[in-house]
């Protein structure tokens, strides 16, 4: 794994840090190469169910690195991130600001812990962008499509209680807890059934904007499969013995 991005597993969750502290974890090229690397690894690993994603240093991320950007272009592989996100849950533990691209990585991930005083925002019209990153999609989903408006077009950030409010982030942690806050969910997630846990993220994402029958026969194949998985004997198996299950993750 390059320097741009750590990783280091926590039993079945892998914390995955953003390591460009010294450029407010702003995304180049190398930065975003890593950063799909360590997802292909979270969900090709077996023994990990879910991941946390964190920033070193004072924030969890900036933007893109502009000066990258004028020199070479958009980093070649953020893209295929924020659009293909992971399989496996994911967890962004925000400390002190998540900004333009920041944010769209942040959004990316299912659930989102935040620090009071959290900065975040979409502030890309300030530099003659817009948020290509994937962020006007969820966002309306997120805080509705008249507050979605708000930040994209003043491109000026709200605070993380605010964020709370409109349902931008999931959960509010004390300055300095995004982390071990990110980490206490995490484990209470890790409990449960690795597959069980990727299907739900799958349907959840994928029934927006489906019709009811349209969801049911999108659940149908996947259900089957889970429901003659290993995993799936195990947890009636523990149930009956009265023990906590070993998940395998088939």
């Amino acid at each position: 794994m390059a320097d741009e991005v750590l990783t280091e597993a926590h039993g079945r969750v892998l914390v995955i840090t953003l390591n460009r502290p010294e450029a407010r974890n702003a995304v180049d090229n190398a930065l975003g190469d890593a950063l799909v690397e360590a997802v292909a690894g979270l969900d090709s690993d077996e023994s990990l169910s879910l991941g946390v994603l964190t920033g070193a240093g004072k924030g969890f991320s900036a933007e893109m690195d502009l000066k990258a950007f004028a020199a070479e272009g958009p980093p070649r592989n953020f893209g295929r991130f924020l659009q293909d996100g992971s399989a496996k849950p994911l967890v962004a533990a925000v400390e002190g600001f998540a900004l333009a691209g920041g944010l769209e990585i942040a959004l990316t991930c299912d659930l989102i812990v935040a620090d009071r005083g959290v900065r975040l925002g979409i502030p890309e019209a300030k530099r003659g962008l817009f948020a290509a990153g994937g962020a006007l999609l969820p966002l309306p989903r997120r805080v509705g499509l008249g507050k979605a408006m708000e930040l994209a077009l003043t491109a000026e950030p709200i605070d993380a209680e605010q964020a709370l409010d409109l349902g931008l982030i999931d959960r509010l942690a004390e300055p300095g807890k995004a982390l071990a806050t990110a980490l206490e969910l995490a484990e209470r997630i890790a409990k449960n059934a690795p597959l069980s846990l990727a299907l739900s993220k799958k349907l959840l994402r994928e029934m927006q904007g489906r019709t009811e029958a349209e969801f049911w026969e999108l659940q149908a194949g996947d259900a089957a499969t889970l429901f003659a998985s290993a995993d799936a004997r195990e947890g009636a198996v523990a149930f009956a013995q009265k023990r906590e299950p070993a998940w395998k993750g088939r």
